[in-house]
């Protein structure tokens, strides 16, 4: 029985010690948008800061493919030690109803560690489109049902979803096409073979400012500073938000100590101005949540998205 009571107060010591080590070794981040897409960049960002702060190199590394399934599941398939991490995006709330067939859950096989910045989207037009204001387009969108094409960079994306949510929210019927990533849709806008597209404010900033499309609102809950003058649709449909997000997790059964000593170190990075500053240079907004805010956002998302994805009827096998 001494024994017993012995192993019962080392287990949670070791631990800890464990915790207060950690990492001893590299640490991997794996993300699924690959090189260049702004969850990778920001994900280098945090890299870094971890790297300088905990010791040891936290290497982003891409694991591209299934709309972020691929690194999902690698890091739900390893050893729940905090030596393998995942960005965590909008599309890994979306798949979980997106997806037919999952290998995983993900609201059970991924623990949340801690989220990191909001991305602002924005609803544009063809300058040419006969619609200067969001309430314009809504109009024109009811009394020409199934003619206004809505493009976006893919089926999944954060950004068919929130085309998908204002369908619903204004009970419009808007037309989705579906392009395979955003460089593919800019030609048929400006041409007009595509008349709105909804994209993040980072990505479309420079056409807005060339006057090469017309911004109508953007979809997040609070107006751009980048963007002051444009409204957001939630001024015309109450309650509407969409966004683009990421954060970072692990897996499931990783020790409570290590997520909250990553957790920690997070957060209180995003609180850095100079880190603050270059994630807004991406066009993000910091959004730093600690382990079980981010869970309860994750839980939230999930179930907001299902109910969109399940009105649009789209599936991805």
């Amino acid at each position: 029985m001494r024994l017993a009571g012995a192993a019962a107060i080392a287990a949670p010591t070791w631990r800890v010690a464990r915790a207060q080590d950690y990492p001893t070794r590299p640490v991997r981040i794996l993300e699924g948008l690959g090189g260049g897409s702004t969850p990778n960049l920001v994900a280098r960002l945090i890299g870094q800061w971890l790297s300088e702060h905990l010791g040891q190199p936290f290497v982003v590394e891409s694991r591209t493919g299934a709309g972020g399934n691929i690194a999902t599941q690698a890091v739900v398939s390893a050893a729940p030690d905090g030596y393998t991490l995942l960005t965590v995006v909008t599309t890994n709330a979306i798949n979980a109803t997106l997806y037919e067939k999952l290998d995983f859950d993900f609201i059970r096989d991924i623990a949340p560690v801690a989220g990191v910045v909001r991305l602002p989207m924005v609803l544009m037009v063809n300058p040419s489109f006969p619609a200067a204001t969001f309430g314009e387009f809504i109009a024109y969108a009811k009394a020409n049902p199934g003619k206004v094409n809505i493009a976006s960079p893919g089926i999944g994306t954060p950004m068919h979803v929130a085309a998908e949510l204002l369908k619903l929210q204004a009970g419009v019927d808007l037309v989705h096409i579906a392009y395979r990533g955003p460089a593919a849709v800019w030609p048929d806008l400006f041409s007009g073979q595509v008349q709105a597209f909804i994209i993040t404010v980072s990505t479309a900033i420079g056409f807005i400012r060339a006057g090469k499309v017309r911004p109508l609102a953007v979809t997040v809950a609070s107006r751009s500073d980048v963007l002051p003058d444009v409204p957001t649709i939630a001024e015309t449909l109450p309650g509407f938000e969409a966004s683009a997000w990421n954060g970072i997790g692990a897996p499931t059964g990783t020790p409570a100590a290590i997520i909250d000593k990553l957790s920690t170190n997070v957060v209180a990075g995003l609180a850095d101005p100079q880190l603050k500053a270059r994630i807004n240079d991406l066009g993000g907004d910091t959004e730093p949540m600690p382990s079980a805010q981010f869970k309860g956002f994750i839980a939230d998302e999930t179930k907001k998205w299902a109910k969109v994805v399940k009105f649009s009827g789209a599936k991805v096998n």
